[in-house]
């Protein structure tokens, strides 16, 4: 095999007959003595300058083949590669057979697979990989590769042989990443690096105080709870109390201040319906044949198909999302289901009487009912509860407008009082009070409350009146303070509507199922914490202040 080209390429040809005598030049010798590495004289250097390269020939270039090659020109030459690689020159007289296409799988990703087909037939003149027995074939390097071909993941070309692909899966590494291995958590990004000793050292501390945070979560959540197992145990100690002295002699027992001090720590479960009836009274005088006639209507008004098919659609809507976690008000599978439907249908019935027509939300407030007394008691609980002048007017649709107004500006100025830095906050960000308190008051917090701390505020709102209603929605504020400073008033809104995807996706790390009716305990929310910051807010809350506010907001009530 003759020796590898020069850089010249293809267009330096050396001739192979050995009768032919090359006619060598002046600037020929010069050259040769250049490319030998000789000692050339300024003389020699100025006699090189004024050669004209166009007059050289290189293919009347000889070696003498008993001489060591000599090294490339140093003179740049610009010369256009034909291809970008070529193998060794073969005699002309050696056949040229068609070489074995050859597929090169490559893999470009853990889920896409492309095969590289490099059937390139080669020039006449240059040998392949197969032709050459002498001496192993020039491996091309990266700099010199051809161009791959992408071809779709398992095609082949004609005259190959398949071959699967290699795909590599991702594998889902455990444990720390390679990038968590070498980052400090004890110090800043942007400060140089500790030493190994001292990371380490500090690491532990960190890990340290991180299990000294755990345990003091779970230990409060533990005094959490043996305060609420407390209090229901003090609870069912005072039944005898609310049997003897309460319930016989009503209105004058709930004057004493023990017994409402007892009121507000909650109402033993067994008696919750029969006080609540005797708190909310009976303003309107309704009795309970009134539900059966307006059930009665409302039967026949579905039966004739005169009942508003878009009211009933709405009806059935509000109850799939009523109290969904006590799985008693299921469409198919609840056993208090139907109840509810005649309670709603008869509602509407009597409501339209007045003009209005249904409210969504009032389900939840139904259903509330329902669990704790008959149906036909509900009913007059619902019409004397929603008679009170702020359920009215939440409830009262366009024509309780200005009311509904005056509402808000009470609560902006009880907000602006008790929790002014929030107050701030929910201004610069144009959060109003109509954006998030209706959410709260139509179902009377059941869609964002724990069941339990519901059932304790609703005792002492059907006891105290509206004003509770304000309270118990500060304090629902004061207990998500923290996350009420967000620079994003779309965070902000997220938080409110009990949305917010960092508490989600920590509450569900945390083991704490999703509920829809109790989206404010993945904010840590319970019973005890809320009625601690309704307690807490004692040192500012004036009776006074809210009828004060009322008389300068509502001057008719």
């Amino acid at each position: 095999m003759s020796s590898p080209q020069s850089p010249v390429g293809e267009h330096a040809r050396r001739s192979t007959d050995s009768d032919k005598q090359p006619h060598q030049t002046d600037g020929v010798h010069r050259s040769h003595h250049i490319d030998s590495g000789l000692d050339v004289s300024e003389d020699a250097n100025e006699d090189i300058d004024q050669l004209d390269m166009k007059n050289i020939s290189l293919d009347d270039r000889q070696e003498d083949p008993s001489k060591p090659s000599p090294p490339a020109i140093s003179v740049p030459i610009p010369i256009t590669p034909e291809r970008e690689y070529a193998y060794a020159q073969e005699p002309a007289s050696t056949p040229t057979p068609t070489p074995k296409p050859y597929t090169k799988p490559t893999v470009l990703s853990a889920s896409v697979a492309l095969t590289v087909n490099t059937d390139v037939a080669p020039e006449p003149g240059l040998e392949t990989p197969s032709q050459t027995d002498s001496a192993p074939p020039k491996t091309p390097t990266p700099d010199s590769a051809p161009p791959m071909t992408p071809v779709a993941n398992g095609s082949t070309t004609p005259g190959s042989s398949p071959e699967k692909p290699n795909v590599h899966r991702q594998v889902r590494s455990v444990g720390p990443s390679m990038l968590e291995k070498v980052i400090s958590k004890t110090r800043p990004t942007h400060l140089p690096p500790k030493n190994k000793v001292e990371d380490v050292k500090h690491l532990k501390e960190y890990e340290e105080m991180m299990e000294r945070s755990r345990a003091a979560e779970q230990h409060k959540k533990y005094e959490l709870e043996q305060r609420r197992l407390a209090r229901e145990r003090a609870v069912e100690d005072s039944l005898h109390i609310w049997k003897r002295e309460v319930l016989p002699n009503w209105k004058d027992a709930i004057r004493k201040p023990r017994i409402r001090q007892m009121w507000w720590r909650g109402i033993p479960t067994r008696l919750r319906g029969e006080m609540w009836i005797n708190a909310i009274g009976n303003g309107l005088a309704i009795s309970k044949d009134s539900y059966k006639r307006c059930l009665a209507r409302a039967n026949r008004a579905l039966s004739s198909g005169s009942f508003p098919v878009e009211t009933l659609a709405i009806i059935e809507e509000d109850i799939r999302a009523t109290l969904p976690g006590l799985h008693i008000f299921h469409p198919e599978t609840g056993p208090l289901y139907p109840d509810l439907k005649d309670l709603l249908c008869a509602w509407v019935v009597s409501r339209s009487d007045e003009g209005l027509g249904y409210v969504k939300g009032v389900s939840s407030m139904a259903g509330m009912f329902l669990i704790n007394m008959p149906s036909d008691d509900a009913f007059i609980c619902m019409r004397n509860l929603l008679e009170r002048h702020c359920m009215r007017s939440f409830y009262g649709g366009a024509s309780a407008k200005d009311d509904i107004e005056a509402y808000y500006r009470i609560f902006d100025t009880l907000l602006a009082d008790g929790l002014p830095k929030v107050f701030f906050n929910f201004k610069q960000h144009q959060i109003s009070p109509s954006q998030y308190l209706p959410n709260w008051i139509l179902p009377m917090f059941l869609h964002h409350l724990p069941f339990e701390a519901c059932a304790r505020i609703w005792d002492v709102i059907i006891l105290e009146g509206d004003s509770f209603l304000y309270r118990a929605a500060l304090a629902i504020i004061a207990v998500i303070e923290p996350r009420l400073f967000f620079p994003d008033r779309k965070e902000l809104m997220e938080v409110l509507r009990g949305e917010n995807k960092a508490a989600l996706e920590v509450a569900r790390r945390s083991g704490l199922q999703a509920d829809q009716t109790a989206r404010y305990e993945q904010y840590g929310m319970n019973e005890e914490v809320l009625w601690a910051e309704i307690m807490g807010m004692d040192e500012w809350w004036k009776e006074s202040t809210w009828s004060r506010l009322i008389q300068r907001e509502l001057p008719d009530v």
